[in-house]
């Protein structure tokens, strides 16, 4: 046997996906694909064309990503089947589907990400004879809305979970209080959370079992590739790469740009908050909106600008932005909440503030220092190669499942990953 058979389960993958979460199961993929190892990714159509109230993707959708086996799902009742499952916990149009997928002898592991529109908890026991992982790149485990920002206002430090869901224009889902979670979640052989602040959250919110950690990585670092090439924009600027959400926090972002007229803010992707942001711009002709900025273009306005900002306001669970940015040799200034503190202070690679006044001052201080600038960037790309590279993340999850196989004594595993290393 030369490799795993793998399958990941996940709401959305690219081309049908929005943000962090559908590149890193992606990446991942790849990359176990590149190790040897036979993947196959499953993913629903339907929950993405429900959400999406922006344009169409514009690559083409692959049977085959780069050696990854690929599976929509879709269904003849198109939106309603994503409904179907938020409001039931459990796959109901595709469950035979699934269950044809996962049957027993299909794969050696099965990993569960974003879930909750594909088969919530009641996908989670789909797999009794697979090694099973379930990795936690929201915090839908123990927050109806995912993203633990209460009333679509403020910060959650406890839980009001009805009444926050309802301010969501969502309905309730009955099934958090059945211990229908708790039950599926406990059959998993590993939950993974993807920063030590998201591990907290998770303990602080109920999640009473423990939890593996494992980042989200960026790509190996290709010797001798130059990366001399014409600046995309004519000007200094910041750059901002992300959904256009309220809760990703440029509203109070843009004013700061009005006291600096000689730098710009570049703005790619999009979202439904985009129009209220663009209200916020009105007459700053030095705030710019890219709208969708394809893959193959971000890394190079990453890496001509002075630094990167990543102002969520909310929980995130990792912030993936903030690694591609280091991976591009570019510093980043980040909201002081969250797992960003965690990430800058690993890195020494940015600056953190809380206040717009606070944003200010570290812009100007990068704006003026180009030396202190290059310093910071030179640590986030030694950073990366030490904590957040393919190389490194890669084989610390392989660990993981290694770990896991040796507790529940799965020969097909063990003969293919060995021995835990004593």
């Amino acid at each position: 046997m030369s490799g795993l058979r793998i399958c990941m389960l996940t709401t959305f993958y690219p081309p049908y996906s929005f943000g962090g979460d559908g590149i890193a199961v992606q990446r991942l993929s790849r990359a176990l694909v590149r190790r040897g190892h036979q993947v196959t990714v499953v993913h629903d159509v339907d929950a993405f064309r429900a959400l999406n109230h922006g344009a169409a993707p514009e690559r083409p959708e692959l049977d085959v990503d780069d050696g990854v086996q690929v599976v929509p799902l879709r269904s003849r009742l198109g939106a309603l089947s994503p409904i179907l499952v938020q409001q039931f916990g459990r796959p109901v149009m595709h469950a035979s589907q699934l269950r044809r997928i996962l049957a027993p002898g299909q794969f050696d592991v099965v990993n569960f990400h974003n879930v909750s529109l594909i088969g919530g908890p009641g996908l989670l026991g789909m797999a009794p004879d697979a090694i099973t992982l379930y990795m936690a790149h929201e915090h839908w485990l123990v927050c109806p809305t995912h993203v633990l920002w209460r009333f679509r206002r403020e910060l959650c430090d406890k839980r009001q979970c009805l009444r926050c869901t309802l301010s969501y224009r969502r309905p309730p889902q009955l099934w958090r209080y059945t211990g229908a979670l708790e039950r599926a979640v406990n059959q998993v052989d590993s939950v993974i959370a993807m920063s030590e602040f998201s591990r907290e959250k998770h303990r602080e919110f109920g999640l009473a079992r423990p939890m593996d950690l494992l980042p989200c990585f960026v790509p190996d670092r290709v010797d001798g590739v130059s990366t001399r090439s014409a600046s995309p924009h004519p000007r200094p600027y910041i750059f901002f790469a992300g959904r256009l959400e309220a809760i990703k926090g440029l509203d109070d972002v843009i004013p700061v740009f009005r006291r600096l007229p000689d730098v710009d803010l570049l703005i790619a992707g999009d979202g439904e908050h985009g129009a209220r942001l663009r209200e916020i711009a009105g007459g700053m002709s030095n705030v710019l909106f890219l709208g969708r900025v394809t893959p193959e273009s971000l890394p190079e306005y990453f890496r001509r600008a002075v630094a990167a900002l990543a102002p969520s306001v909310c929980f995130e669970t990792f912030g993936i932005v903030l690694i591609e940015a280091f991976r591009q040799g570019t510093p980043v200034i980040a909201r002081r909440v969250g797992p960003f503190p965690e990430i800058v202070a690993r890195a020494e690679a940015g600056a953190l503030f809380a206040t717009p006044d606070e944003l200010e001052g570290a812009l100007r201080r990068l704006i003026a220092n180009p030396a202190e600038r290059n310093r910071l960037a030179d640590n986030g790309e030694l950073a990366v190669d030490k904590y957040w590279a393919e190389s490194v993340v890669v084989p610390a999850y392989l660990d993981i499942i290694r770990q896991a196989a040796q507790r529940r004594s799965h020969p097909a595993v063990q003969a293919v990953l060995g021995p835990v290393a004593a």
